[in-house]
């Protein structure tokens, strides 16, 4: 199946509606489908955002932790989450890096 623009796509619906003598839709239900349309991409930019900040600040670093410890080492227990976040400000406390403070 060959790609269609959406104007074609569009412009294919309408003329088959004229063809079979029903009508298309109507301003309004246009608007809607369109508003319908926005707030989906919109929700998903939220969404993006959001997982972009939360990797960004760290929010996700224990369950990235866990994560890679089941994978590499399925035997051993993780630390907990408070042991785990111990260990990760003594480690910056140790080795400020690029931190001024």
């Amino acid at each position: 199946m060959t790609a269609m623009h959406n104007s074609a796509r569009i412009d294919a619906r309408a003329a088959e509606a004229a063809d079979s003598g029903r009508s298309g839709p109507d301003l309004a239900e246009l608007c809607r489908r369109a508003a319908r349309a926005v707030a989906r991409g919109a929700a998903r930019t939220a969404r993006g955002i959001r997982w972009y900040m939360s990797g960004l600040m760290g929010d996700d670093a224990y369950a990235v932790y866990v994560a890679h410890q089941r994978r590499t080492h399925p035997g051993a227990e993780p630390l907990t989450e408070r042991q785990f976040w111990r260990q990760k400000m003594d480690d910056q406390d140790r080795n400020p890096g690029a931190r001024c403070c």
